[in-house]
């Protein structure tokens, strides 16, 4: 099987050809994906007809390890019963619509901030692969921003002045910006994770902004410097020339690389129509093939 890639935009993001990813075993068509997703950081897989089971299987053969620590999970169990398929729905366990005021959909429109998933756990999250089950008429985009092209475009200076710097992701700031809270059991349930500032891929050598909603400090600085430079650079790396908003369809898998991009959901009436993503996760270990293999 030989893959190709459309790209949908001007510095990432790619269309693969038609393939079905529920049965796609074979090495090598695997490692065309990993290598589409060093090139693109983000590949968009139209007319997919996963079963939650089998997203997760393809989950760890692509990419090896699933991330099962979700932030959701301080609130209980999600509806599927695991945490590595992340019930990214306005539904509840009954099969309702979630109430205004439900506490998970309340932590759920923190979505709608700029975020990169897991970058509040060590290992961090990786690979996202995120599928369309259920739409609404209206269907909200998922916007993604290219945060390799925004480190390339930094001035030199502040290259220099980045390397070296360590930030605390913890997803309870990021809900707390919201007016969130989450109770003390809960809070100690998500401690965060210390990661660089900049991150190099190791296939790729390419250096990325590391950062978004969950990036609370700057280890080393003052909180409100620290926010002001995350804030800044946040602002560069999601400029609109930097930003590709996905339009979904049914039956849509996503597949964006959490180190190489931040994403956001957009708005919908979420309290007149359902809509349903699940998510899998994978975490950033090893070398995927290497991780897949074993």
């Amino acid at each position: 099987m030989t893959l190709s890639f459309t790209p949908l935009h001007s510095t990432f993001v790619a269309r693969s050809s038609p393939v079905d990813l529920s049965t796609m075993e074979d090495p090598q068509a695997l490692a065309q994906v990993r290598d589409g997703m060093d090139k693109y950081g983000v590949l968009v897989f139209n007319n997919q007809k996963f079963t939650g089971s089998e997203q997760i299987a393809f989950a760890k053969r692509l990419d090896g390890q699933i991330h099962a620590k979700t932030g959701a999970r301080a609130l209980g169990q999600n509806r599927f019963g695991n945490e590595a398929l992340t019930d990214i729905s306005n539904v509840a366990a009954s099969g309702d619509i979630l109430d205004e005021n439900d506490r998970r959909r309340l932590y759920g429109l923190g979505n709608q901030l700029w975020h990169t998933d897991a970058s509040f756990e060590n290992p961090r999250g990786r690979y996202s692969m995120l599928m369309a089950y259920v739409l609404p008429p209206a269907s909200p985009n998922t916007q993604f921003a290219d945060t390799r092209t925004a480190y390339d475009r930094l001035e030199p200076e502040l290259k220099q002045r980045l390397l070296g710097l360590q930030v605390h992701h913890t997803i309870a700031h990021s809900r707390q910006t919201l007016g969130f809270e989450f109770s003390p059991e809960e809070a100690a349930l998500l401690p965060g994770a210390v990661h660089p500032l900049v991150l190099e891929l190791p296939r790729t050598r390419r250096r990325a902004l590391y950062l978004a909603s969950h990036a609370a400090k700057i280890i080393g600085w003052t909180v409100p410097e620290g926010r002001l430079l995350i804030r800044e650079l946040e602002e560069r790396a999601t400029q609109a020339e930097l930003v590709y908003s996905h339009q979904w369809q049914l039956g849509d898998l996503v597949i964006w690389d959490n180190r190489a991009t931040m994403h956001r959901g957009r708005p919908f009436a979420d309290r007149q129509h359902r809509r349903e993503l699940r998510r899998v996760t994978t975490l950033d270990i090893e070398s995927p093939a290497a991780a897949a293999a074993a």
